[in-house]
């Protein structure tokens, strides 16, 4: 059977207290949600990974991605994290062959991200009696829900607002030269968050040291891993 991730998107929405039709910002998210979050550059192959333990969840997200890949991939990573029964560590990587659970996260994270009403209510109604939407709509869709340009066609063609020429059409076009034409925000088609860091990585880090649970070479190894270096002498 199917997967329909309408109700787990609507419930985790629900639960997080979030609105039913409004963008996610994801890093308020993940701090609301106490996951500790490393945004570091990494291969082609590799969008993120998540981690769970009975005291605490962690994500890895590739800096090199587009800002907007990187909203789908930790909305992707939530569905394993909150909504998957049988959690598995495991690394998500782009491309067409997934598997099954995979393919569940992906369809998660879209209905997440773009609501169907939420996207329905942001589109003027002759556009969207017409089953057709102009370049600036689209444009200000994915601005402002923070998807990109391919993530964000496919949702409109899921929800029946395009058909597949229309949707055809749009991929065709070359839209991050288009929004700078329009004067629209570049940021999100670009890449970005090198080594920013959400949550508490370096109390805990700090608090497992002073109750003498890791040494101090371990404590000093684990802040380099997010770019810190405890052995640098301090100015003056």
């Amino acid at each position: 059977m199917m997967y329909d991730a309408t109700i787990d998107a609507y419930n985790f929405r629900k639960s997080h207290s979030l609105g039913d039709n409004d963008c996610i910002d994801c890093k308020s998210l993940l701090l609301r949600l106490n996951i500790i979050t490393l945004y570091r550059p990494l291969s082609t192959e590799f969008s993120g990974m998540c981690i769970k333990t009975k005291d605490a969840m962690f994500m890895l997200i590739n800096s090199e991605n587009t800002r907007a890949r990187q909203h789908f991939t930790i909305a992707h990573e939530l569905y394993h994290l909150f909504i998957q029964s049988d959690f598995k560590p495991h690394i998500c990587n782009p491309g067409n062959i997934k598997e099954e659970e995979e393919k569940r996260a992906d369809k998660f994270a879209s209905c997440l991200l773009m609501p169907e009403m939420g996207v329905k209510l942001f589109i003027p109604s002759l556009e969207l009696e017409n089953n057709s939407i102009s370049i600036s709509t689209l444009l200000k869709l994915e601005q402002y829900f923070g998807v990109s340009h391919t993530a964000m066609i496919i949702r409109l063609q899921e929800i029946g607002v395009i058909g597949k020429q229309k949707k055809d059409e749009l991929e065709s076009v070359r839209i991050k030269q288009i929004a700078y034409q329009l004067g629209f925000d570049l940021s999100l088609y670009d890449s970005g968050n090198e080594g920013v860091i959400i949550g508490d990585y370096g109390v805990k880090a700090k608090d497992l040291y002073d109750r003498l649970e890791i040494s101090e070479t371990h404590y000093i190894e684990l802040m380099k891993a997010i770019g810190i270096d405890l052995t640098e002498k301090e100015d003056g």
